[in-house]
């Protein structure tokens, strides 16, 4: 079994490094260094977060960010032309004046006018009173950030690619002055509309060959300039690489996917218990695994800390906390629903993740001045989130549990014996963080505000959280929680850390905790935790009347 996994890895590994760690001939435009939100990235970052902020998407119509960004730039009045912008809040539209069926707007229709900068005064209007936005301004104040993103790259204002000789700001396209790195750029972007142009005349595949090399000898040429400006500020040549490796390879993906292939297996095995069946389920887990911590490995990496500063990062960890936990349970009772559940977990997490980039922010983002403290940092907040983790698996085997007892309790009175056992187990594991990362939360707070306690709305939830789940456990203990109730209280009980992961964040957005704030997903983060109330509604009545048809 492990030299199968591990020829299986080696393999995998092998051809994908192979294929993808090399930028294709054409391509050294997306490692070219610029300076964006506080770092250096590869120009690949910079576009893919620019072109998902206004359109929503890291492609337009099948074209790589990094290309549609440098023709924002060199024209940007085709631009305003085309249907870029997404725009989905209906009352915002109706403002405007637009079709509220549509999801892409053009930028002539969205800004020109007076009532854009009505709206915008109305959103200053807004700010001035520091309240929380509601999801009316949150979309206005996108729109804004559309508006500005689009225009300064238009003008070459948000594209910083030259290091200064001295300060830390560096030099956007616009304020070059005339010299050797603006004639080297200018060469650049030439190279580039030759390229563009040859593709879409559909040219000769030599000549398109000849104009990939010449742009690629382009932004080496620039990049050497640049570098000779300021060679201890310009970028770390080996992050640039492997950022632009970590954004072409995308190992979460990938991950999601090996995961849902292990689980269907498992499931598989589990119901016509061929236990050989096993034996290809764990090599997927295993990739999917493998692929999971090597994304997460490679952001420590590129941003010199633990990655479990945002909502998006703490989704990617609980993710892969809930498969690690699965795996360990499932060593010890051999169950196969275990691991089943924690691979379903860990998929969903990294789906959520990968296609809700206006919720969570996959980008890679400096730390707020009170997080700098990594020893604190990697302590409470992945212990804190990592019992989110166990929980998460309590929650989706109560899932199960209550499919089995939809099905029939007494023919599958041993498997919901298991089920609840095993529930019991991942809630434990769940306190057993959950506490130590309060009391840790606590002395960072202490650390960084100057009070171990405060009753601000995160640790009040957190607090709230573990209660719920030592009063399951003590109900357990005692025997006032039986099968049923085992499993009820976990789908239920993980509503509290739903409040207190996500809730406090994007819905109350109050207390000191705010760089972890967001918006937007509320409405389906709602019908996730009411339809699960409902499956436990229904299924506790339909066992009452075949409780009543038995005694009668």
């Amino acid at each position: 079994m492990k030299s199968v996994v591990l020829s299986v890895l080696f393999l995998f590994s092998t051809l994908a490094f192979a294929g993808v760690f090399q930028e294709k001939t054409g391509e050294a435009l997306r490692g070219l260094p610029v300076q964006a939100d506080g770092r250096v990235k590869p120009f690949d970052s910079f576009a893919r977060e620019m072109l998902e902020l206004v359109y929503g998407k890291q492609k337009y119509e099948k074209r790589d960010a990094y290309e549609i960004i440098l023709t924002w730039m060199l024209a940007p009045q085709t631009w305003q032309s085309k249907e870029l912008f997404e725009v989905r809040n209906f009352d915002v539209l109706t403002r405007l004046g637009l079709d509220t069926q549509k999801r892409y707007y053009k930028g002539d229709e969205l800004f020109s006018g007076a009532k854009f900068s009505e709206l915008r005064a109305e959103l200053a209007s807004k700010r001035e009173t520091k309240e929380k936005l509601t999801p009316y301004f949150q979309a206005l104040q996108r729109l804004e950030n559309q508006y500005f993103v689009f225009s300064e790259i238009a003008t070459g204002r948000m594209i910083r690619v030259l290091p200064p000789k001295e300060g830390n700001t560096w030099i956007s396209v616009a304020d070059m002055q005339p010299g050797p790195a603006q004639e080297k750029f200018l060469e650049l972007t030439k190279s580039f509309i030759t390229l563009i142009g040859g593709m879409a005349e559909g040219r000769a595949e030599s000549e398109v060959a000849a104009a990939k090399i010449d742009l690629d000898q382009k932004v080496l040429a620039f990049q050497d300039i640049a570098r000779a400006e300021n060679p201890e500020m310009y970028a770390n040549a080996t992050k640039i690489d492997v950022e632009s490796f970590y954004n072409r390879f995308h190992p979460f993906k990938w991950s999601y996917i090996f995961y849902l292939l292990g689980a269907v297996i498992v499931l598989f095995s589990w119901i016509t218990n061929k236990n050989g069946a096993m034996t290809p389920a764990w090599v997927l887990l295993f990739l999917g695994f493998g692929l999971h911590t090597i994304g997460f490995a490679i952001r420590s990496y590129l941003m010199d800390r633990a990655p479990v500063t945002n909502m998006y990062e703490t989704v990617v960890w609980v993710a892969w906390g809930s498969i690690v936990f699965a795996g360990i349970l499932e060593k010890i009772y051999k169950f196969k629903f275990i691991i089943m559940a924690g691979a379903l977990i860990a998929a969903f997490g990294m789906i959520i993740a990968d296609t809700a980039p206006v919720v969570l922010d996959p980008s890679l983002q400096p730390l707020e001045p009170v997080l700098r403290s990594n020893y604190w940092l990697t302590i409470h907040v992945m212990t804190i989130t990592v019992s989110y983790a166990a929980f998460f698996l309590a929650f989706a085997l109560g899932d199960i549990g209550l499919i089995y007892f939809l099905k029939g309790e007494a023919q599958n009175k041993e498997k919901i014996k298991a089920i609840v056992m095993s529930i019991y187990r991942a809630i434990q594991i769940g306190v057993v963080f959950l506490a130590p990362g309060i009391i840790l939360g606590g002395i960072w707070a202490d650390y960084s505000w100057g009070r171990f306690w405060g009753w601000d709305p995160k640790e009040t939830w957190a607090l709230i959280a573990l209660l719920g789940y030592l009063a399951v456990i003590h109900g357990r203990l005692v025997g006032w929680v039986r099968e049923f109730g085992m499993v009820a209280c976990g789908v239920l009980t993980f509503s509290l850390v739903i409040m207190a992961w996500y809730g406090v964040n994007f819905v109350l957005g109050a207390g000191l905790h705010s760089y972890g704030f967001g918006a937007g997903g509320v409405e389906y983060v709602t019908a996730f935790v009411v339809a699960h109330l409902l499956l436990v509604v229904y299924t506790a009545v339909v066992r009452n009347a075949r409780l009543k048809d038995v005694k009668a």
